[in-house]
């Protein structure tokens, strides 16, 4: 997950969330969280990044559409990184303010 950019990493966050994670629905949910309009040229070369780094795997809902899901190394890195994000965000909250 170290190598990944702040972009990708949110690309895997959102696939892993989605219950039908396709190309679109992935756009969409970025698109609002980053309160801007992603384009196609910057989503699906990180999409495909991701496939070949193992970490999403692409299959077809249909001809035209594309479905990416979580595999299990993704899932294994995505919970690496949130023990690695809690190790801190933990001991922050134990200190007062």
């Amino acid at each position: 997950m170290h190598d990944l950019t702040g972009f990708q990493r949110d690309i895997l966050y959102v696939t892993a969330g989605l219950e039908e994670p396709h190309g679109l629905a992935i756009k969409d949910e970025l698109d609002a969280y980053y309160e801007q309009e992603i384009n196609h040229g910057r989503l699906y070369p990180n999409l495909d990044d991701l496939v070949e780094k193992g970490l999403l795997e692409k299959g077809e809902l249909d001809k035209r559409t594309n479905v990416y899901t979580v595999t299990q190394r993704g899932q294994r890195e995505i919970e690496a990184r949130r023990e690695w994000e809690n190790q801190y965000l933990e001991s922050k909250e134990s200190v007062p303010a």
